[in-house]
C-alpha cells in the first residue's frame, strides 16, 4: 500500500533539508526522497565561505550538519529516484524508478541540477577514467599530475583552486577573454603559480591514451585553429541543467526545464512547490536554496490549513 504524507520533499540538498526542518516545525508529516548522497552539490564543493555565521567550512561538513539536524527530527528519509508525478485533486502520487510510490497532500521539488556535459567525442567513455565532474571526489587521484579545468564561472575557479593542492599543473580553458567569476576568485587563481589560463578556446575532443584520458583537443573560437593539451584529468564546469524530467507532463517548467514558481515557491499546479537550484532564478547559492526551502514549507503549511 502506498505510504501517505502531508508533504513529500524530492531532493536532500540544502533546499530539501531546510524544507524538512520547517515542515517538522509546522507539524507536518514529511518524507524526503533522495537518489544520491544527502547534501546535494554541497558534497562536491571543497570550501564554503559565504554561509552566514561561518567564516569558512567544507561543503561536506556543512551538508552533514544539515543532515544530522534533519535526522534528529520526525522526518522520514528514504532512497528513491523519482520517475513520475501523477497529480490528483486531493493528493499527488510520486512514483519511483523501483516501482514504489508515495502519496502526498503537497510536494516540494528540490531536485537541483545535474552537470552539463561537453558533448564531445570520447567524453562519456572517459567518465571515471580521467573525466570527472567532482574535484573534491577525485582530485587526490591526480597527485603531481597535470589536469584541465574547463569553465570561467565561480564553480570552475573554485574547483581549479582546490585542485592546486594536489596537482602539478592546471590549465584552465575558457571560451571568452574574461572570467564570469567573482573578482576575489579570479585574483586567487591568477596569482597561483600552478595555474595557466588558456583564453578563447573550446573543447573539441577528449584524447585517449592507453584507455584513459591523455589530453584534450581544443579550438580557438575566432581563428578556428586546433591544438592539443596534454593532461591526465579533465574537469568540466560549464553549467548545469535542472533535474525535472519527471514533471515534464505537468507543464510547470520554462523552456530550459527550470520550475516556474511564485513568491511563495508555488507552481501553477495546486500543492506542488519548488525550492533551490531547480527553480528559475538569478542566483543559485546555498543560502538562497535554504531560503526557498523555508518559504516552500511554510507556504504548504498555510495551504493545507485552508
Amino acid at each position: 500500500m502506498d505510504e501517505r504524507f502531508d508533504v513529500i520533499i524530492i531532493g536532500a540538498g540544502p533546499a530539501g533539508l531546510t524544507a524538512a526542518i520547517y515542515s517538522e516545525r509546522a507539524g507536518l508529516k514529511a518524507v524526503i526522497l533522495e537518489c544520491s548522497a544527502p547534501g546535494g552539490k554541497l558534497t562536491k564543493t571543497a570550501e564554503i565561505a559565504n554561509w552566514p555565521g561561518v567564516r569558512v567550512t567544507s561543503g561536506v561538513d556543512l551538508a552533514m550538519k544539515m543532515f544530522e539536524h534533519v535526522n534528529q527530527l520526525n522526518v522520514t528519509y528514504k532512497y528513491g529516484e523519482v520517475s513520475n508525478i501523477n497529480s490528483n485533486e486531493d493528493y499527488h502520487d510520486v512514483v519511483c524508478v523501483d516501482g514504489k510510490s508515495y502519496q502526498g497532500k503537497a510536494i516540494i521539488i528540490a531536485s537541483g541540477t545535474k552537470e552539463r556535459l561537453m558533448d564531445i567525442p570520447n567524453e562519456k567513455e572517459m567518465i571515471g577514467k580521467g573525466v570527472s565532474f567532482c574535484a573534491v571526489c577525485d582530485g587526490a587521484f591526480f597527485k603531481d599530475q597535470e589536469v584541465i579545468v574547463i569553465g570561467g564561472g565561480n564553480a570552475a575557479l573554485e574547483e581549479a583552486i582546490y585542485l592546486t593542492r594536489f596537482t602539478k599543473k592546471i590549465k584552465v580553458i575558457i571560451r571568452r577573454d574574461v572570467f564570469r567569476a567573482d573578482q576575489g576568485l579570479i585574483d586567487e587563481l591568477l596569482n597561483n603559480e600552478k595555474v595557466e589560463v588558456i583564453y578563447k578556446h573550446i573543447p573539441v575532443s577528449v584524447i585517449v591514451a592507453d584507455g584513459k584520458v591523455g589530453g584534450l583537443e581544443i579550438e580557438h573560437v575566432d581563428k578556428k585553429e586546433r591544438s592539443s593539451v596534454t593532461a591526465k584529468g579533465i574537469f568540466p564546469y560549464i553549467g548545469a541543467d535542472p533535474a525535472t524530467e519527471f514533471v515534464k507532463d505537468l507543464y510547470i517548467t520554462d523552456d530550459n526545464g527550470y520550475l516556474v514558481v511564485d513568491k511563495n515557491m508555488a507552481t501553477k499546479v495546486p500543492g506542488i512547490y519548488g525550492a533551490g537550484d531547480v527553480c528559475r532564478k538569478t542566483l543559485r547559492q546555498v543560502v538562497t536554496a535554504a531560503n526557498d526551502g523555508a518559504i516552500a514549507a511554510v507556504s504548504i503549511s498555510h495551504y493545507l490549513k485552508k
